[in-house]
């Protein structure tokens, strides 16, 4: 019980097994042991457990448990009737969970009336919120069929495991897709782990790498030429034009250190992170993201910070013969970096004049939008077992966190979970800038409806949740992959644990996932290949209109999944003038006779990578877009239209419209 109470479930398996084992009528030692698989994601042995107590006396608190193990183990008709037991014996919280299980099921009338006469009126506040703010059914159009191709890059993401379970060795393989030599044609970088900082380990192989699309389906490793191969033990990358010369650029966030690579404009890269001042004082970034938050068109850098580690100080965790990767909790937290660009090619830290160093996380994931609908950028960051952070920009410099106001703080349990990847878009076609997440296994990818500068969590109602509860999601993205109108959504998955099997019942390699957007619902399916995916990106690797998705995986190949879809489409490059040159914010409405759409430009995209910044829209079945409305960042506002689909265009600030 001590244990469980210091939430070392591991270690409390071994003592409630021998107690249970020992005297099955001590109801206290079966119940907890039922617990602690619960947790552990055990459900089959949870279940023993608990029927073990059942047998020999067990109360309401133990019909509950059981009740909650079976509903997760899909047993829906068994876990109402242990429910329907738990409540009747008078049960604290059976009621409320109850209540929960029937809004999962997509039984929120009887969800709230049951919370209700529980007395449970928040929870039943809470449930109808949610189901009133849900997306009106929309017009739907016969949507294609979303088909991926899979092919691989000629490099091996190595993380420099070797037994002794160091943190960082679960956090490498950010990836950016970008158009590095300018022809239009979406490359890739991949990001690679490298020796563990500190240790005695050399690899000449590992490095990062960039990919030339070679504009037939293949790509050619140009990193030596290029020099960007980079140092030190690498984790995430951010792409975008910080100097306006028109060619974009790379961040590259570290463990020890961070890289700035300028684009000279003829293929080759230049290190500038010491005259940049981005060397990130041997503080763990994890990712990072570019948004001119001040307006005044130049790209400022976000910088997401992890935890204080140090390989030589590394706890040992885990049962005795079975280490494993320590929990967040046995580290410090450390606050996010905003650096402000004052041109010339040189940046200054405002982390503390903005607010944002005030506030220390475990920062995964950055990600931009308007949410209050100000016309100013304001920046989200997931963090790891610990509230998130909204920073809401006030427009003099400085951001002031809102995240528990806006609802975005903790899970709809009010619960701070492990969110990791994040996408800050539109995904039921309203106009405002909405928020999906990911988190780890038993949390679901959590999705945030955004009602007008405060949140309401969708992710039960909108059909995420089932299918995503077993599932630890890294990388993510809101992309129309069937070119109906609706933004899809696709999750990169894979245990942080590579021995899951050995403590739960979760697999360590696990499948991505692809949730089909349905008018504001989600049908979800698993893809092929399981593996230990971490970063995944975005972009139109073929120009063809249908958006792919480049994945890695922890000590194999990264995958390439050319998108073979349908549909009509539109595409947009915007070239800024007064704003920054990559248009970085600027936000874009179409409309068709098929209705309305709403999107951002930007790369921030996922956990710890960087996606292509052209605009995508899927047009379904109209062949001709009648209106594009852009806000610029500057305040410009242009209509454009009506133009033809299937196409892409370059569109400038100052009006000139050009095929690529």
């Amino acid at each position: 019980m001590t244990y469980i109470a210091q939430e070392k479930y591991n270690q409390a398996e071994e003592p409630c097994r021998r107690a249970c084992q020992l005297d099955p009528r001590e109801e206290n030692a079966c119940y907890y042991l039922g617990r602690v698989y619960y947790t552990l994601s055990r459900l089959a042995e949870s279940r023993k457990a608990y029927e073990a107590a059942l047998r020999n006396g067990g109360g309401a608190r133990v019909e509950l448990g059981l009740a909650m193990t079976l509903d997760h183990l899909g047993e829906k008709g068994e876990a109402e009737r242990y429910f329907g037991r738990a409540i009747a014996a008078g049960e604290s919280g059976a009621a409320k969970e109850y209540g929960l299980f029937l809004f999962r099921h997509d039984r929120a009338g009887e969800s709230v009336a049951n919370l209700r006469k529980a007395g449970e009126s928040a929870e039943a506040a809470r449930v109808e919120a949610a189901m009133k703010n849900a997306p009106r059914a929309a017009r739907q159009v016969a949507a294609p069929g979303i088909r991926f191709e899979a092919s691989e890059l000629p490099v091996i993401l190595k993380n420099s495991a070797a037994g002794e379970k160091h943190l960082i060795e679960t956090m490498t393989g950010g990836v950016a897709v970008f158009d590095y030599d300018g022809d239009g044609w979406p490359d890739i970088y991949v990001v690679n782990g490298a020796a563990i900082p500190s240790l005695e380990k050399t690899d000449s192989s590992y490095h990062n790498r960039l990919f030339r699309n070679n504009r037939d389906g293949a790509f050619t490793d140009v990193t030596a030429r290029a020099g960007v191969a980079g140092e030190g033990y690498s984790i995430g990358v951010a792409a975008g034009d910080f100097d306006n010369d028109g060619h974009e650029d790379l961040f590259v966030a570290g463990v020890r250190s961070n890289t700035l690579y300028r684009n000279r404009g003829d293929g080759t890269f230049e290190n500038v992170t010491a005259r940049a001042g981005l060397g990130g004082e041997g503080k763990w970034s994890v990712g990072a993201g570019w948004f001119d938050y001040d307006g005044d068109g130049r790209l400022d850098l976000f910088v997401v910070r992890y935890v204080v580690w140090d390989a030589a100080k590394e706890p040992y965790c885990g049962a005795p013969g079975r280490r494993q990767y320590c929990h967040p909790s046995q580290y410090a937290p450390l606050a996010s970096s905003l650096y402000h660009n004052e041109g010339g090619g040189r940046f200054r830290d405002v982390s503390r004049e903005s607010g944002i160093a005030a506030h220390e996380g475990k920062g995964m994931g950055v990600a931009f939008g308007d949410f209050d609908g100000d016309g100013r950028l304001d920046a989200f960051v997931t963090n790891d077992t610990m509230p998130n952070f909204l920073f809401r920009n006030r427009g003099d410099g400085a951001f002031e966190e809102v995240a528990l106001a806006a609802g975005v703080a903790y899970n709809d349990d009010g619960k701070p979970l492990s969110f990791m990847g994040v996408d800050f878009r539109d995904y039921d076609n309203d106009g405002r800038d909405d928020l999906l997440t990911t988190a780890l296994t038993n949390e679901t990818h959590p999705l945030f409806r955004n009602l007008g500068g405060r949140f309401v969590e969708m992710t039960y109602p909108s059909g995420i949740g089932k299918t995503s509860f077993p599932w630890t999601g890294w990388s993510t993205g809101l992309f129309d992959f069937n070119n109906d109108g609706w933004k899809d959504i696709f999750t990169a998955n894979g245990h942080v644990m590579d021995n899951a099997e050995l403590t739960s019942g979760r697999k360590s390699r696990q499948p991505n996932l692809l949730f089909t957007n349905r008018g504001g619902k989600f049908d979800g399916e698993a893809l092929p290949g399981a593996a230990f995916h971490r970063g995944a990106a975005f972009g139109d690797f073929d120009r063809d209109g249908c958006i792919g998705v480049v994945v890695t995986r922890l000590n194999q190949s990264p995958v390439v999944l050319r998108n073979r879809c349908g549909g009509n489409w539109l595409e947009l490059r915007l070239e800024g003038t007064r704003s920054n040159r990559d248009g970085f914010g600027a936000r874009v409405h179409v409309v068709t006779e098929d209705g309305e759409q709403w999107n951002r430009v930007t790369t921030a995209v996922g956990y710890a990578s960087s996606s292509d910044r052209t605009v995508h829209f899927g047009l379904g079945t109209a062949r001709e877009v009648k209106r594009i409305e852009i806000e610029w960042p500057s305040g410009k506002r242009q209509t454009l239209g009506p133009t033809s689909g299937n196409q892409i265009l370059t569109v400038k600030e100052d009006g000139a419209i050009r095929l690529p």
